[in-house]
């Protein structure tokens, strides 16, 4: 084990890893000619990120891992120390990228650097395992989906719910709910209440701080670093690892952090992985421009009129989980439609999924929850924290992307980032 010195941003501007993203590394299996990986060549990988989420990715499987990388020289002692002999260890991560001998990124970073780091590992032609929620902002979003298909890649995002795991408290997967839906025997437009199972009601007050006083940054951090494109502020311990979800430059509180989980697997289920709401409205106190406030409630539609309402006080603990006009379904899978679970059991199941991420980057097929439907559903959450940060309703345009006469929140679509890290 070894932590590589980083090298003078000089250095990286001169052999083309400079802070944009525009670089183009081949790697090894490209090299070749044939573009993919054989079935028969190791996977390898390399993490950056090394807090509490990223040394969790050193236990999956799929890949034989080569180099881990933080900006806090603690976490990447200890990032290097689980992952044993064999592994480098990098203080920046474009060394870690400009390895040749690494096929696919893991992104366990804050949300504020995921854009960055992202659509760079994609023009080094690295597959990518990303963590929620994919992006900070609509425009980052917009963005890394380009980079992504442009050059032909592999995402990833990681979350599951969509295709494995109890969904919401129905004692069950999401696939026959999937099928439910698509049955039309709920009719058709259809409410979803995001409620307190979710995990939203206990971070509701998962806020930052706003008196916050200036302390010395430990030697242990590079902390300029740690900002990237952030505005600078001065460093203070709760801005930093597992508090930085308070703050609008690295994240959104806890609709941030948990939103992706469980919005992600509703879009799958209204069958709207191609687009976005059209309303967004929002009850909530008035919020602070650094950190983030809790609210009390969400409330989305559709063009079609489908709706989406979260709970974000878990006061709407007797409304199903969706309801239509003809029906409703409960938690623990229960409806009020008669011989419900005859009905569930004769339906045909949806679509089959691409659920191996090594198999998608072998066979280079699409990953279930892939940079596209990845997109709409960080979507989703953006949109509400757009709402929240400006506390009023808000009309968007699904197809260009953009708030319908509101130049305000359309400044918060494309944020701009601190020189010299751009897309």
């Amino acid at each position: 084990m070894k932590i590589r010195n980083s090298v003078t941003r000089r250095t990286f501007i001169k052999t083309g890893i400079a802070a944009s993203a525009s670089i183009m590394i081949l790697p090894r299996r490209v090299l070749g000619g044939a573009g993919n990986t054989p079935p028969s060549d190791e996977l390898t990988s390399g993490i950056i990120g090394m807090g509490g989420m990223g040394k969790g990715h050193i236990d999956y499987e799929g890949s034989r891992l080569l180099a881990v990388c933080d900006v806090d020289e603690r976490h990447l002692q200890q990032g290097l120390d689980k992952a044993g002999p064999g592994v480098d260890g990098y203080k920046d991560w474009r060394e870690l990228i400009a390895r040749e001998d690494i096929d696919i990124v893991h992104i366990v970073t804050p949300p504020h650097w995921h854009a960055v780091m992202a659509v760079a590992a994609a023009e080094a032609g690295k597959d990518i395992f990303c963590e929620k929620p994919m992006t900070r902002t609509i425009g980052e979003g917009i963005k890394l989906v380009d980079s992504i298909q442009r050059n032909d890649r592999i995402f990833r995002l990681n979350t599951w719910f969509r295709f494995r795991d109890n969904f919401y408290g129905m004692n069950s997967t999401v696939e026959p709910v999937k099928k439910v839906v698509r049955s039309g025997i709920l009719g058709w437009p259809l409410k979803v209440t995001v409620s307190g199972i979710t995990g939203f009601d206990w971070k509701f007050f998962w806020s930052g701080k706003t008196d916050l006083i200036p302390e010395e940054v430990p030697a242990h951090l590079d902390y300029n670093m740690w900002l990237g494109p952030a505005p600078y502020k001065p460093y203070h311990p709760h801005r930093v690892h597992e508090s930085f979800r308070g703050y609008w430059d690295y994240d959104g509180g806890g609709l941030a952090d948990m939103g992706q989980h469980y919005l992600d697997p509703v879009q799958y289920l209204l069958e709207k992985d191609n687009t976005s709401p059209v309303e967004i409205d929002i009850d909530a106190p008035q919020q602070h421009p650094d950190a983030v406030g809790s609210w009390r409630r969400i409330y989305y539609k559709y063009a079609d009129g489908c709706e989406i309402i979260l709970d974000g006080e878990n006061k709407i603990s007797d409304a199903a989980f969706i309801e239509g006009p003809d029906g409703k379904i409960f938690k623990g899978f229960k409806s009020d439609i008669p011989d419900f679970e005859k009905k569930v059991a004769a339906l045909p199941e949806p679509e089959p999924q691409m659920t191996d991420f090594h198999e998608a980057v072998r066979t280079r097929k699409k990953f279930a929850l892939h940079e596209g439907n990845g997109h709409r559903s960080a979507t989703i959450v953006n949109l509400g924290t757009i709402a929240l940060r400006l506390r009023r309703k808000l009309y968007f345009d699904p197809e260009k992307q953009v708030f319908i006469n509101d130049e305000a929140a359309n400044r918060l679509i494309h944020q701009p980032m601190r020189a010299p890290w751009h897309l």
